[in-house]
């Protein structure tokens, strides 16, 4: 019998959608470097580290800068992210999540965040979900981007569970592919048709249960 004894969620766009936030901020620093940045390019950017994204950034605009420069855009970018982040209320938590995690927590599953974003501390803090997870493994702890699956399984270290027995919930591509290299199950959150490499895909956790997720892995 397959059997799960933690689940390993991602941040922006699981828990909250911290994207239009991300999208504002990047789309701001293009104007200033004197280009246009769009929603269809900002989607290119899901689940990528910070300067990886300003990389994708500087190459749709076809600018060039030293690290230094790219050093202090990234930076700025984040200064003025965080500005809209410190604002977030729990209201912005995605619908059934909060119900999902609470329901993981009563069956005695183990529950952790692995996300790239180095602000998953005070996201988490500011929609008071902090102490819903048993580990956070963010941006800060961690040196390889997703699709490397570090963030994962450094998670699953963590928590002392292996990494078969673990399910990861993802809504970016790149993410899909790292808990797939980690050998983890892994749930699509958004459009079967981006996140075909998932074992399988939910628009959202609204009337998710443990028991749908059991049948969902019991399946495969």
């Amino acid at each position: 019998m397959k059997r799960i004894e933690a689940c390993i969620f991602d941040l922006d766009g699981v828990i909250v959608d911290t994207a239009k936030y991300h999208f504002i901020a990047w789309r701001a620093l293009a104007e200033e470097l004197g280009f246009t940045f769009t929603q269809e390019d900002n989607e290119r950017l899901k689940g990528v580290s910070r300067m990886q994204s300003l990389d994708i950034l500087l190459e749709i605009g076809e600018k060039q800068f030293s690290k230094e420069e790219k050093l202090a855009m990234a930076h700025k970018k984040n200064t003025l992210y965080v500005s809209y982040i410190e604002k977030m209320t729990p209201d912005e938590i995605l619908p059934g999540v909060r119900e999902f995690l609470k329901e993981l927590r009563s069956k005695g599953i183990k529950v952790a965040l692995g996300s790239a974003s180095k602000n998953s501390p005070m996201i988490l803090e500011q929609i008071k979900l902090t102490g819903m997870f048993d580990v956070v493994v963010d941006g800060n702890s961690i040196s390889e981007a997703k699709p490397n699956p570090e963030v994962f399984l450094k998670g699953a270290e963590r928590l002392r569970v292996q990494p078969e027995h673990c399910v990861v919930f993802e809504d970016a591509i790149a993410g899909v592919e790292a808990a797939r290299n980690a050998s983890m199950y892994c749930v699509g959150i958004g459009e079967p048709e981006t996140l075909g490499m998932a074992d399988f895909v939910i628009p959202g956790f609204k009337g998710f249960t443990f028991e749908k997720l059991n049948q969902f892995i019991e399946d495969l």
